[in-house]
């Protein structure tokens, strides 16, 4: 167990609901969803989708135009949200820009401008676009090196591709590297965009829903893609005491099959019990849960397993994903900051969409934003692979 886990001191999250930590404050209370019809490129599939508005109008700066792509207007645009980056100038002044790490997730970085660039190849010899570049826009470590010489980092830096649970694992990443004393503070975050890969990939694997994505509901039928990107800041003190604390995370691999998650949960449970063993917690002072809850069939059910194999008795749970959509990558940091701000606000997201509670799967689902007070929140993040991460945020009371 690691003897100290960091603050976190900022926050900021930009998706389908809005930019900024507001349209979301806004949108989870008000029971208003970021999902649309799916209206991405030419498609023509039939699903929703969790498109964020502006990501085309936003500008990269000359000095780093190389590195322009969707994916990273959308970090762009949302790093500038929140007055994050007020927060950064300040550690890098506080503790020096090599003693910033940054730590970042996404599943399938700039792909689609690679997509654009296969659209466009000679006729006649089949060459991509000479604009086409490769390294700064497709590669994983793209947004990384974006984001680096953006904010001027010289820090340790890492991007991890993990499917689903990348930006959740990028809390773990961090913490190991500020408890050996590589770092003083991190940035942590996700960003994934809406490409062309993802949206008909899934739609071969038969796990899109034509309609709006109801999880643990007993007509769900499969996931929306969504897009969004979040970051945290993440230091090992902080001025104000009462700040909220990762507590504990737990990662696991079970790699039951390279899309189905294991049917009895083990790997989710996994993740979930060396979070509460890292935050020397038992399940029973866990407020709420903050499920992957994805709204496919195989994935509802095996995370169901695993929360009664973990808890005695599961405490309220939702999912946030029929507001914004799968985030895939960036659905890690998305959670965790909605995390986050349940306990900052006091209150449990509803699961929107939601109507008819499948009665195979356990009861007490929130189907309803409403009050409540929150002092620790478990957020799962389970990915392609069975690659599984669980987080633990609480209150750190002076």
């Amino acid at each position: 167990m690691l003897e100290k886990l960091p603050y976190i001191t900022a926050t900021t999250l930009t998706n389908a609901l809005g930019e900024g930590n507001a349209a979301t404050m806004h949108a989870l209370r008000n029971q208003q969803s970021g999902l649309r019809k799916c209206d991405f490129e030419d498609t023509g599939l039939d699903t929703w989708i969790g498109r964020v508005n502006n990501v085309e109008q936003v500008e990269i700066p000359n000095s780093l135009k190389h590195f322009d792509c969707r994916n990273n207007r959308l970090a762009l645009l949302a790093i500038n949200q929140d007055d994050f980056n007020s927060e950064i100038s300040r550690v890098c002044g506080q503790y020096g820009t090599s003693r910033i790490g940054l730590f970042l997730g996404t599943s399938t970085s700039g792909i689609h401008e690679a997509e654009l660039a296969y659209r466009n190849r000679d006729e006649e010899s089949g060459s991509l676009p000479a604009s086409f570049d490769l390294h700064h826009t497709h590669l994983i470590h793209s947004v990384v090196e974006f984001i680096r010489e953006l904010l001027g980092l010289k820090g340790p830096s890492l991007a991890i591709s993990t499917a689903c649970s990348s930006s959740a694992k990028v809390f773990a990443a961090a913490s190991r590297h500020m408890h050996v004393g590589l770092c003083d503070a991190a940035i942590v975050g996700g960003v994934d965009s809406l490409c062309l890969s993802t949206l008909y990939g899934f739609n071969a694997l038969q796990l899109i829903s034509p309609l709006p994505c109801r999880p643990w509901d007993i007509e769900r039928k499969g996931i929306n893609i969504g897009e969004g990107a979040g970051f945290a800041l993440l230091e090992r003190d902080a001025a104000d005491k009462t700040s909220i604390a990762l507590l504990g995370y737990g990662e696991s691999s079970d790699a039951h099959h390279i899309a189905t998650p294991h049917p009895d949960g083990k790997g989710a449970a996994l993740a979930m019990e060396r979070a509460l063993q890292m935050a020397n917690l038992a399940d029973n002072v866990i407020d709420y849960v903050n499920l992957h809850g994805t709204a496919t069939p195989s994935n509802d059910s095996s995370e169901d397993a695993a929360l009664r194999s973990v808890f005695d008795r599961i405490p309220p749970f939702s999912s946030t994903k029929g507001w914004t959509g799968h985030t895939l990558g960036a659905a890690g940091i998305t959670e965790a900051i909605i995390a986050c701000q349940a306990i900052e606000h006091g209150f449990i997201p509803g699961t929107i969409n939601t109507s008819q509670p499948d009665k195979q799967l356990s009861e007490g689902i929130v189907l309803e934003t409403h009050d409540c007070p929150i002092n620790t929140v478990l957020s799962n993040s389970f990915g392609f692979g069975g690659s599984n991460c669980s987080l633990i945020f609480g209150r750190n009371e002076p």
